[in-house]
């Protein structure tokens, strides 16, 4: 079954139980990749505080 087929019947299915119908396949994916790069950044500004406080404590005094 593919992801158009699977919509109708889940759309029909919602319809026929007075349900709001789901959104078309594709709708949110704009919105994914953006968190997905939100998260990378966020990562990557983690692993470099990590690493810069590392650094620091192990400074020779």
């Amino acid at each position: 079954m593919s992801v158009t087929q699977q919509h109708l019947l889940d759309t029909y299915r919602a319809l026929s139980l007075g349900e709001p119908a789901p959104p078309a396949p594709g709708t949110h994916d704009p919105r994914v990749v953006r968190e997905l790069g939100d998260e990378r950044r966020s990562r990557a500004v983690r692993h470099g505080l990590r690493n810069a406080l590392g650094r620091w404590r192990r400074r020779p005094t």
